[in-house]
Order: C-alpha cells, then structure tokens, then sequence
C-alpha cells in the first residue's frame, strides 16, 4: 500500500460518484460509467492500468495507453465530431435561421468565465481551457485543454461532462429566475419550410469555409463535424452514417471515457485548483443561459408582437444536444401545456453546436494554438 494517500480514496470515491450519477440518475452514463469506472482503476495500489515502473523499467499502463493514442494527440475528440455531425438535423435551423443568434449569445458564459480565471491568477491559455468549459461541448473542451493547459486537462473535462450531464437541473432555476410565466408561455408559431437536398449539402461545406476563413485554428473541429453531417444528408453513404452514429459514437465514446480516467489520479486531480476550477466550470454553464435568455429578451424589444421570441429558446443555444432543447420543451410546456417550443429549441441548440465549436477555434487562432 506504500504510496496510497487518502487523495487517491478521494478520486476513487469520485469515481464511485460518476458511476453512481450515471447508473441511479442517468447523467450522461455512455461516458460518465466509463469515467468513473476508470478513475477506480488509476487510484488502486500499484495499478497497472496506469505508468509504474517496475524493476527499473517504465511500464505503459493500458489507460495511459489509451490516453497517448487518443487524447493526448486530439483523435477521440475529433472521431467524436464525426459521430455528432451524423446525428444533427440541421433543418431547423437552416428553415429559421434567426436561430443562429442564440448559438452565438449563448456562448458568453466562455468568454466571461475567461476574464475572470484570468483576474483570479491563471495563464490567458488556462483561462481559456477554463472558459471552454462553458461551450457545453465535451470534445471542444478537451481538445483546447490539450492545446492550452495540459496541466489541468483533468478537471476541465470531468467539470465539461459532468455539466453537460446536469443541464436538466442546471438550466431551469437560472431561466425562472431571469423570466416570468407569462414569458415562459409565450407561443411561437412553427411553419415547417421544406428544405433542399441542394441545400443541406451546401450547408456544411458552407459552414466549414466560413469558419475556417474566420479562425483557421476551428477548421479540424468545424470539419470532422459538418463531414458527419455530410454523411448524414448525402443520401448515398446511409450506411456510413448510421455507423458514425452508432458503432463509432458508441466505440469512441467508450476508450474517451477510460482514456480521460487516466488523469484523474488523486495527486493530479485532488487540490484546491480543482475545485475552483470545477465551480468556475459551473459559473460558464450559468453565464451561458443568462446569455441566451437575456438576448431573447434584448430582441424582443425591437420585434413585434408574433415575431417575438420566447426567452427560453435563448437558453437553448448552448452546446449540449438535445438536452437542452428537451430543458426548453419542458419549461414551456410547464407555464403553459399548449406551448410547443421543441422545433424553435432545436434550432437554437443545433446553432450552439456550431457556435462552441467556432468559439473554441476562435480561442485556438487567438493564442496560438
């Protein structure tokens, strides 16, 4: 037991916490099973599943091989666009295109969150790693992190996943707080306009060149996942795309989970930085909504009545697909059960995912990633 603190009791009853949200409450369990799990092996005496030298001799561990061959050079992140690409419908936001301002507003939590851990002492690129968090974006954050502060790669995207499975609970306090009722039950009528083979395939080339133009650093990010989407609506690789979404998502999905376990043993993970960077990752989820919410509200100002929007669909626009538009549905339908905002919502999340990834590109040409 020589070299076993109680950091390392810490992060395996850490690990028991993930597998526990994922296995009673159903938090995000694809990755947060795989997490907990493998935060168990790295913290056991002597593990093999981690580096230790043995006889003079450094042996790889299986989860540090998995984290080299995956994380450490960026493919899990990138492979996984590709499966979440497939699974976008970007109908509704091509259809309402007005959308596109909450994938923007809604990422204000990144950039506020950036100022202050800066304010609070860290380097601009760990400021940066720790704003991303915000995005919503499990990938984007662990593939800036990995650029930017390899040293604090771990809480970064423990905090990024864990979020991202709590947007159920974290969303819906902040949007009561800054709206009323009869916000809530605002109506917005839907029309579904038909879109074109010609124009969903345009979309993702389209989107790629724009943002490559616009930050050359997202091109990696922006182009695995429009390629998905590509997939997705070329309607001759069908099988392709359903393997992207399936086999792909679920296989990648499974060594992302253990490789990042590989970084949370107790003396990398437990310390006062953690903590506080796991509360500033809390503080970017809810600067996010307020964002949405609020440039809902801005808008309204100008709109007419019948072309307002219902704040809401603002919160919306953060990167977590689909819970938060499922977060959306719910609230509307809370305030009032004849409000139907799931197509509006849908919209708003689809364009977050597009505006986390293009704010994560930003960030890279900024700082010279």
């Amino acid at each position: 037991m020589a070299g076993f603190t109680f950091q390392h009791i810490c992060m395996i009853l850490v690990g028991s916490l993930l597998m526990y949200l994922a296995i009673a409450k159903n938090f995000e369990p694809n990755l947060l099973l795989a997490m907990g799990f493998g935060a168990i092996l790295a913290n056991i005496p002597m593990s093999s599943a981690i580096d230790q030298f043995v006889d003079g001799q450094e042996m790889e561990g299986a989860l540090s091989l998995l984290f080299n061959a995956g994380v450490g050079n960026e493919l899990f992140p990138l492979l996984i666009f590709i499966a979440v690409g497939a699974m976008c419908d970007f109908s509704p936001l091509i259809s309402n295109p007005r959308m596109f301002v909450f994938g923007i507003t809604a990422q204000a939590g990144i950039f506020i969150t950036m100022g202050l851990a800066f304010y609070m002492g860290f380097s601009l690129k760990e400021a940066a790693s720790i704003g991303i968090i915000g995005a919503a974006d499990g990938p984007t954050a662990i593939y800036v992190a990995n650029r930017f502060a390899k040293n604090l790669f771990a809480p970064i995207s423990v905090a990024a996943y864990t979020y991202m499975a709590m947007v159920p609970i974290i969303q819906p306090p902040v949007i009561k707080l800054l709206t009323t009722k009869k916000e809530r039950a605002m109506k917005m009528v839907y029309v579904e306009k038909p879109v074109s083979r010609r124009t969903l395939l345009l979309f993702p080339i389209a989107v790629t060149a724009v943002a490559g133009f616009i930050a050359p650093a997202s091109v990696a990010l922006i182009g695995f996942l429009m390629f998905g989407n590509l997939l997705r609506v070329s309607g001759v690789t069908d099988r392709l795309s359903q393997a992207a979404q399936n086999e792909l998502a679920n296989i990648v999905t499974i060594l992302l989970g253990l490789a990042i376990s590989r970084k949370m043993t107790g003396p990398e993970f437990v310390n006062p930085t953690t903590l506080l960077i796991i509360g500033m990752g809390l503080f970017a989820f809810v600067f996010d909504t307020v964002g949405g919410v609020l440039s809902a509200k801005a808008l309204n100002i100008f709109l007419p009545d019948g072309k307002k929007f219902n704040p809401i669909v603002g919160a919306a626009g953060i990167s977590a697909f689909p819970m938060a538009s499922r977060v959306a549905q719910r609230l509307g339908q809370e305030a009032d059960r004849d409000n139907y905002l799931l197509m509006h919502a849908v919209g708003a999340n689809v364009a977050g995912q597009i505006g986390s990834v293009i704010a994560g590109g930003v960030l890279l040409a900024w700082l010279g990633g």
